[in-house]
């Protein structure tokens, strides 16, 4: 098949595809016809919609490709399996930790400006001074996920 409905079949883009390809994820799922075109064997979609998945679950490619490596040898014992799934997961109950610790630092502050905000409206002195005591006591990142400010040096007061 080629890489058009390739894309139909996976959901993934052409850029994409091609990314895994050069990866060496798709080298044994390519033949070249006269043309020179690609054509996508149907072992691509199944091995296409298991990077997919791998990722959705929190493993990266290089993680990934060790795994296809070490299964293909035979070298990954259902016991090792179940291992690395459990890292993996354990791996995603830190994050979630993590994640819920900037939550409720996020809940905070904005509990503070909905306070200071109300005070407004009815005319009372509240002060915003921002100061929140739990603060303190969170192990937030130091960089943010989407930028490389500081959350500790960039006041949300």
């Amino acid at each position: 098949m080629f890489i058009n409905e390739l894309e139909k079949k996976t959901g993934l883009t052409r850029h994409t595809i091609r990314f895994y390809e050069k990866e060496g994820f798709l080298e044994n799922s390519i033949r070249r016809g006269e043309n020179n075109y690609r054509d996508y064997s149907e072992d691509a979609i199944v091995l296409l919609l298991n990077i997919k998945a791998g990722q959705a679950a929190g493993f990266t490619l290089a993680e990934l490709k060790e795994l296809r490596e070490a299964d293909e040898m035979n070298e990954l014992t259902i016991q090792m399996k179940v291992v690395l799934i459990r890292q993996k997961m354990d791996a995603i109950d830190k994050r979630k930790a993590e994640l819920d610790r900037v939550q409720t630092y996020l809940a905070s502050i904005l509990a503070s400006k909905l306070a200071s905000l109300h005070s407004e409206e009815n005319g009372s002195a509240h002060g915003d001074n921002c100061t929140i005591p739990e603060v303190d006591r969170l192990s937030l990142p130091e960089r943010s996920v989407h930028s490389n400010v500081s959350m500790r040096s960039t006041p949300l007061c």
